[in-house]
């Protein structure tokens, strides 16, 4: 029933039960030497998305000025601490995810927004590219009452430019973070240490014209 491809998520019930343990994590980002893990300086936010596989997702957001860290992880399932593989059979809930650990007064949560809409497509449902399964999914974990309003709002700015040309509706799971959990080492700042590495992202073509 269940599988790398499936695109049936599992109910609370049936998930994997996970492990109390936590992954190890490197305590530097590879890219800039910022620390992976916080507790992270006084006026940095953080923001989680999911957007297909967590490889080239996190290159999009390490790039963008005013970031501070990044990390590639899994949220919005049910599974605790779970390993890379049992993501792959699609009976934790979550789905691949970077968390974005950014300074507001050098980039805003809608700058942010604006590269997650336009770097996947969100209307693909449990899929991106070549990549088919609910671990796949698009998807906006919000910490703050501002994110989760101004996420709901982007995509509905976002639906409205892609309605006209024919595109399906947004599919995007949007609300508040329950728990992120670092993923393993292997997959921290990936296309950092593999240059050349599988990069497989999906996109509309469509701008994202922001929040006014």
């Amino acid at each position: 029933m269940f599988g790398r491809t499936t695109k049936e998520m599992p109910e609370a019930t049936d998930a994997l039960a996970g492990r109390d343990m936590s992954v190890s994590v490197p305590s530097a980002h590879f890219i800039n030497g910022n620390p992976l893990v916080g507790p992270y300086p006084d006026g940095l936010e953080i923001a989680v998305f999911g957007m297909g596989c967590f490889w080239g997702a996190e290159r999009r957001f390490w790039e963008v000025p005013g970031v501070y860290t990044t990390s590639a992880g899994y949220a919005g399932g049910y599974t605790p601490n779970p390993s890379y593989e049992e993501v792959c059979t699609g009976r934790t809930g979550h789905t691949e995810a970077i968390m974005v650990v950014y300074d507001p007064g050098q980039v805003s949560y809608d700058e942010l927004l604006k590269v997650f809409w336009e770097t996947h497509d969100p209307t693909t449902g449990y899929r991106q590219g070549n990549d088919i399964g609910t671990q796949y999914r698009s998807a906006i974990y919000t910490t703050t009452d501002e994110q989760l309003d101004q996420s709901k709002q982007s995509m509905d700015v976002y639906q409205a430019a892609l309605t006209p040309l024919g595109f399906e509706q947004i599919t995007t799971e949007v609300k508040p973070l329950d728990e992120y959990y670092f993923a393993e080492e292997v997959h921290q700042q990936y296309l950092g240490k593999n240059p050349h590495g599988y990069d497989c992202h999906a996109n509309t073509g469509i701008e994202y014209s922001g929040l006014a």
